[in-house]
């Protein structure tokens, strides 16, 4: 009941017109950086951070929310009419949506997506209304120790879920922690790592990591790339609705989609890549026209673009309650916050109730808004695609460096913006996650600061992080998080070998 009690305040704030007006630009944006390969909700996100740290802290969070949903139904769109995921999540629907868009049927698949996605969403959205506070009930009793643990449990997980190799991901993640320790040390009031420059005794500031690896970093390497393939869009053929039997084909799907996307997002390891492929496959392996698998199957399309969705409100779970960003956005939005001096986590359900409940109301909100704006606006999404990339990625840039200098003027700041965007070039160019620097940046001084606590509590011992259930239950999950990925690298190499 109080939940709910909770949830119509949040409508109430939600409603409001400058709140509404929030999420329509949102979701807008997602949509339309969604459609473009190459141009995530994350790099939109970052590229935003810079020019919204003066506006209501409320309405920003829920446009960034807006664009991080509008982000999964735009991807559909390219993968479905170019064959190009505009996201990584969108690789599964590629498969089946273009090979129906090839068939004349890319109304059709472009329906399942929209309402899928509509249908995951709003299921996913009542999930996280009902789940987040029993979560924030059980993180209240957690101690400094159990917060260092699962932080432990974070850093591990993100270095392992994003890219290919975990070493590369760990190194990222260290890069991040290494930058967290610039500026003063907040026990003895010492300068650490500032090397006598004055602007780095505060620290240095996330959004200009984040603009400078995603933004930056990503128009660098765009640029990088001379010669590339033309794309051929595929028109859309015949009417945007779906049959009767299209109907009766997709709503089982959209429900297994939901079933593996939200639960699998929530997780420390989770991610929308993970379910929308167990999603594929097991449309693959329950569809009763698997002849149609490879050539455009409809539930190939309904089953992972509802995963895809669904995932997106998880991730938002560890996010709001334990302030644990399990995705590449969700690193960004927690920035997002840290901007406006909120920590998710517990407290923040206590001491601004109207912010997250009024943020949890509008993405209900976000949905409707999402549902009505791809259908009818599908051609506007596909002239998206027309516009080149030179143009696009001069305009980022130009962005990247107006919003920056809004916020801190100081030549040391752009300076910094150009040489992470560099960083950020190389990374990509050489395969590392550029994911778990940011978090390693956002995380590491908190994780410092528990350890300390925690180690302030016990004199100095440190085996108060293994004598508490919580902790240690904890950090035997990163161990084994840790040590997993090199065990099967091996056990199939080995395998391989024997072959």
């Amino acid at each position: 009941m109080d939940t709910l009690l909770s949830l119509l305040h949040g409508f109430s704030v939600a409603f409001e017109p400058s709140k509404l007006l929030f999420c329509l630009v949102g979701v807008f944006l997602g949509t339309a950086v969604g459609v473009l390969p190459g141009i995530g909700p994350a790099l939109t996100v970052a590229l935003l951070l810079p020019v919204t740290f003066k506006l209501d802290p409320a309405g920003s969070l829920i446009m960034f929310a807006g664009i991080y949903y509008g982000g999964m139904y735009g991807g559909s769109t390219t993968a479905i009419l170019l064959n190009a995921p505009g996201e990584s999540a969108s690789l599964a629907t590629a498969l089946e949506g273009s090979k129906m868009a090839k068939a004349g049927r890319g109304g059709p698949a472009l329906a399942t997506s929209a309402i899928g996605s509509f249908v995951a969403g709003l299921i996913a959205t009542i999930g996280l209304a009902f789940l987040a506070p029993w979560l924030v009930e059980v993180a209240v009793k957690f101690g400094p120790w159990d917060y260092f643990a699962l932080m432990i449990v974070a850093f591990v997980t993100v270095s392992a879920t994003f890219g290919d190799s975990p070493l590369r991901g760990l190194t990222s993640l260290f890069l991040g922690i290494a930058l967290g320790l610039i500026g003063i040390d907040k026990l003895t009031g010492q300068a650490r790592l500032t090397f006598g420059v004055p602007e780095l005794l505060n620290g240095i500031e996330v959004t200009t990591l984040a603009v400078g690896l995603f933004a930056v970093g990503e128009a660098f390497y765009v640029a990088s790339k001379r010669f590339r393939d033309p794309e051929e869009i595929i028109p859309i053929k015949g009417s945007l609705w779906m049959t009767k039997e299209d109907w009766k084909r997709s709503w089982a799907p959209w429900l297994r989609g939901t079933a593996f996307g939200f639960p699998i997002g929530a997780l420390p390891a989770g991610g929308a890549e993970v379910p929308t492929f167990l999603s594929y496959s097991t449309e693959k392996k329950l569809c009763k026209y698997p002849g149609e698998f490879g050539k455009g199957a409809i539930e190939g399309v309904a089953g992972p673009e509802a995963a895809n969705n669904a995932s997106a409100a998880g991730t938002l779970v560890p996010l709001l309650t334990l302030g644990l960003p399990t995705s590449a956005t969700a690193a960004i939005m927690l920035a997002g916050f840290q901007q406006y001096g909120l920590n998710p986590g517990p407290l923040l359900f206590a001491e601004k109730p109207d912010l997250v409940w009024g943020l949890i109301a509008s993405l209900f909100i976000a949905n409707v808004m999402l549902v009505i704006l791809n259908l009818p606006l599908v051609g506007l999404w596909v002239r998206l695609l027309a516009i080149p990339q030179p143009w696009l990625y001069a305009g980022i840039l130009v962005f990247a460096t107006m919003g920056t200098l809004a916020v801190n003027g100081s030549p040391v700041e752009l300076t910094m913006l150009f040489a992470f965007g560099f960083m950020g070039y190389l990374m990509r160019r050489y395969d590392y996650p550029v994911a778990p620097m940011v978090v390693g940046l956002i995380l590491g001084p908190m994780a410092e600061a528990q350890l300390r606590r925690a180690l302030q509590i016990s004199l100095g011992d440190p085996m108060i992080l293994l004598e508490n259930p919580i902790s240690a239950t904890l950090l035997g999950i990163a161990a084994l998080a840790l040590i997993a990925p090199f065990a099967m690298k091996g056990l199939n190499q080995f395998k391989a070998n024997e072959d």
